[in-house]
């Protein structure tokens, strides 16, 4: 019988050191080549889209997949996890899981990319999403200092407050994104953007960039420039960035980027590539959110559950 976990018991069992932990040892496998990701892939759905993506970690013997539809502005998240027998192990509600493993996935870069006593971040983007990408900037790097710009201002001064009180470090509202990013050493773009929210101009030397939002060719959260001046530019999924990265897209249409050159995350996690060589480089992590994260997160919290007997059982 396969285990069915409602969002309540992920809730209860996921944290952002398991995801961290699960995050990091699957870009580990990914750059021993140990691990097998299969790209997004988007179909038409009434006014919607239905996205299907899927991995399989053969060595901690699990697979699965992740699917999802985006319509009418909502989004509905499933896993399914499968054992190597074949059989179906869970289905997991995951929009809590895909917040946590999209956060842990720049929290890994940035414990391999960014400045070792980096101390201070500035997001632009104050959703879903950005709260994880604190909790794992906080979790890898001695943060004290912390900017935070949205266009809303109300969502923005609310979203301070309660970071704040989560993480016990003060979260300063920020009246622009230039305000929020200037000298900061670690720069987290969290938005659906379209159109530049980050300028290159704006990043002090030595800066880590984690632009999380760009995962369809249409979107856009960091202009040529930003690229340009990166001297490492590294993804979660070398084959899935061509058809999703609209910020590298972008860049390499302007000659400011060569596909050639973006290095994956595994292979800086398992020291095949340098996530940085000198203080002074700008270091640009661009996570389009792959299924591997999701399946060694899934695992994990598969694990917690049969141990705290968690779950609904199905008849499958």
């Amino acid at each position: 019988m396969a285990l069915l976990l409602r969002e309540a018991d992920v809730e209860q069992l996921v944290t952002m050191k398991m995801s961290l932990e699960a995050v990091e040892q699957a870009f580990r496998l990914q750059g021993e080549g140990r691990v097998d990701n299969a790209p997004r892939r988007r179909s038409r759905i009434g006014d919607g889209l239905l996205h299907v993506m899927s991995a399989s970690l053969p060595t901690l013997g699990i697979a699965g997949l992740k699917c999802y539809t985006t319509v009418g502005g909502k989004a509905q998240f499933l896993v399914h996890l499968y054992g190597t027998d074949g059989d179906l192990a869970a289905v997991i509600e995951a929009n809590r899981l895909g917040q946590m493993r999209t956060g842990a996935a720049s929290g890994v870069a940035t414990k391999f990319m960014a400045l070792p006593e980096a101390s201070k971040v500035g997001i632009i983007g104050t959703g879903w999403q950005a709260q994880a990408q604190l909790l794992a900037a906080c979790a890898v790097r001695p943060i004290q200092n912390i900017a935070a710009f949205g266009r809303n201002e109300e969502r923005r001064e609310k979203f301070c407050k309660e970071m704040s009180e989560i993480l016990q470090i003060e979260v300063r509202p920020a009246a622009t994104a230039e305000e929020a990013v200037r000298d900061m050493e670690v720069v987290i773009t969290a938005t659906d953007s379209a159109e530049p929210v980050l300028l290159g101009e704006w990043l002090a030397k030595g800066a880590h960039v984690n632009a999380i939002g760009s995962n369809h060719l249409m979107r856009q959260e960091i202009d040529v420039e930003t690229v340009r001046r990166s001297a490492c530019v590294v993804v979660d999924s070398a084959e899935q960035a061509p058809l999703e990265a609209g910020d590298l897209a972008r860049a390499a249409e302007a000659d400011a980027l060569y596909w050639e050159d973006v290095q994956e995350l595994g292979r800086v996690v398992v020291g095949e590539f340098p996530g940085r060589e000198d203080e002074g480089e700008i270091t640009l992590f661009e996570s389009l959110g792959i299924a591997l994260e999701d399946v060694a997160l899934a695992g994990r919290v598969y694990q917690a559950a049969l141990k705290a007997g968690l779950g609904t059982q199905l008849l499958v």
